[in-house]
């Protein structure tokens, strides 16, 4: 009779070999050891188990780790943007000039709101815009949109005469109807075919391309190179750069705080002026894409009520209107966002 080994714990080959004796095969609930003397084939190696580590030979090398669900993770450095290649010193130059309208602009901007009226801070807002019409118009001509030119110029005049010296917009209510229309030579050079270039964040400027570097800074030099003082006095220059950011900051207050709010600050703020810009361009073209009215759906057909019973008739919801697309500027703002219209 054969002895039988006791069964002992742990895992269990998947096939073992099956014993030469003639005896039935005991119940599969426990194996048993085959008989004294008996050749038996080698063991298959069992199923690995999901649940325990593995380990190469000589349990040297320590497991990898395990993989949770379907996550695949992918570590690496994605390409910049090709609108934006300086992107690295862009996003740096974008938190330094966060850090700086924190501790200084933001405070300034809200001193300067209380102490000067409204009525006070839209008058210098419409001598300093006053100032470029001139350049508006020269750019306009250069267009070929001599009645826009003409507009631009007949604005400056009134605004300059009766606006007292362009500190109240006359010329944008009636009788006369002449809206100001930003323009310079970055929109002349996009106008023909010039491209945005790279995508900048500077500070004191805030969002623009090379193409509105250059361009400003041509526009900025044409006027008191041809007027000559006081717009080329120092203490002027100085101080109608300081009113204007600090108004643009003023202005922009609310759109500031909800663009930091967003999940991409650079990144949405970068997408919003690169496209706002190409609107702005393609209006000079004459190519707006105008939005495409929703369909109306047909009102269902009803059975009309009993007279004793009359049922007012169903009315439309009205649709809400887009808000309007945001301007920026390029202007020395420390973070220029949106101007309100």
């Amino acid at each position: 009779m054969d002895a039988t080994v006791p069964v002992t714990s742990g895992p269990l080959p998947s096939a073992p070999a099956t014993p030469a004796s003639s005896e039935a095969a005991p119940s599969s609930s426990a194996p048993v050891a085959p008989a004294a003397g008996t050749d038996v084939a080698a063991p298959s190696p069992a199923a690995p188990d999901p649940a325990a580590p593995a380990t190469a030979a000589g349990g040297n090398t320590p497991p990898p780790p395990p993989v949770q669900g379907n996550e695949i993770v992918v570590s690496g450095h994605s390409k910049p943007p090709p609108q934006d290649p300086m992107q690295a010193v862009n996003l740096k130059s974008y938190e330094v000039v966060q850090k700086v309208d924190d501790k200084f602009v933001a405070p300034l901007a809200r001193g300067y709101q209380k102490a000067l009226p409204s009525p006070v801070r839209a008058g210098l807002r419409h001598f300093l815009s006053n100032l470029t019409e001139p350049v508006v118009a020269l750019n306009f001509l250069l267009q070929l949109k001599p009645g826009k030119a003409a507009e631009t110029v007949g604005r400056f005049a009134i605004n300059s005469t009766i606006g007292v010296g362009g500190l109240i917009d006359v010329a944008k209510a009636k009788p006369f109807n002449l809206p100001y229309r930003r323009n310079g030579l970055a929109w002349t050079l996009g106008y023909y075919g010039v491209g945005p270039g790279p995508y900048l964040f500077l500070p004191l400027v805030g969002p623009t391309s090379l193409r509105d570097v250059i361009g400003l800074t041509i526009d900025r030099a044409l006027l008191p190179a041809a007027v000559g003082k006081p717009l080329t006095n120092p203490a002027y220059v100085v101080a109608s750069n300081v009113i204007k950011s600090l108004d643009d900051r003023v202005q922009t207050d609310a759109e500031l705080r909800q663009m930091r709010e967003s999940d991409d600050p650079y990144g949405s703020y970068r997408k919003a002026y690169l496209a706002q810009r190409q609107a702005e361009i393609d209006h000079l073209r004459g190519r707006d894409k105008k939005p495409v009215p929703a369909p109306v759906a047909p009102a269902p057909a009803t059975v009309a009520p009993p007279a004793a019973e009359p049922t007012p008739a169903p009315v439309a919801a009205a649709v809400p209107s887009p808000p309007p697309a945001p301007t920026f500027v390029s202007n020395p703002v420390v973070q220029p966002l949106p101007e309100k219209r």
